[in-house]
């Protein structure tokens, strides 16, 4: 079966109560339990992963290797700053598409360079937490899986 990792990095342990006005009232859970529904709907799987550290981020990258054919990555403000992210997606051969619960581009300018972006297979922001189920039908059209 298809498996597909979705990797959030930091504050993103805060959905549904850091700026609400910006990133919604749904929790991580939420968002959890939405990806699941529609992985079942996609007859994919699906396994998630949180962390505000740079690092372990870059571990789980690596660590997909050979379990899962395609990630998910909200990296959060790494995504502006990291170029171990970028390093990491690069070397581990398998297609990511990053995504933002807020359309960076609409705010300030320091988030609207992305290190990420150019590794990626391709990006998704600014839909709030139903941009994780596009990802999901997004990465299966990239590693030719099942997407409706």
């Amino acid at each position: 079966m298809t498996s597909i990792l979705i990797a959030n990095g930091p504050n993103l342990n805060l959905l549904g109560t850091r700026e609400p006005s910006i990133y919604g009232a749904e929790t991580l859970s939420d968002v959890e339990d939405m990806c699941r529904a529609e992985a079942d709907a996609l007859g994919v799987s699906v396994s998630f992963f949180q962390s505000n550290h740079e690092g372990a981020l870059v571990d789980v990258l690596h660590d997909a290797r050979g379990t899962h054919d395609g990630i998910i990555l909200n990296a959060g403000a790494y995504t502006h700053t990291s170029i171990a992210l970028r390093d990491a997606i690069s070397g581990i051969g398998l297609p990511v598409v990053e995504l933002h619960v807020s359309n960076v581009h609409a705010r300030e300018d320091f988030r609207h360079t992305s290190m990420i972006a150019p590794v990626a297979a391709g990006v998704i922001l600014g839909f709030g937490v139903q941009g994780y189920p596009l990802a999901l039908r997004a990465i299966l059209g990239k590693i030719g899986g099942r997407a409706a």
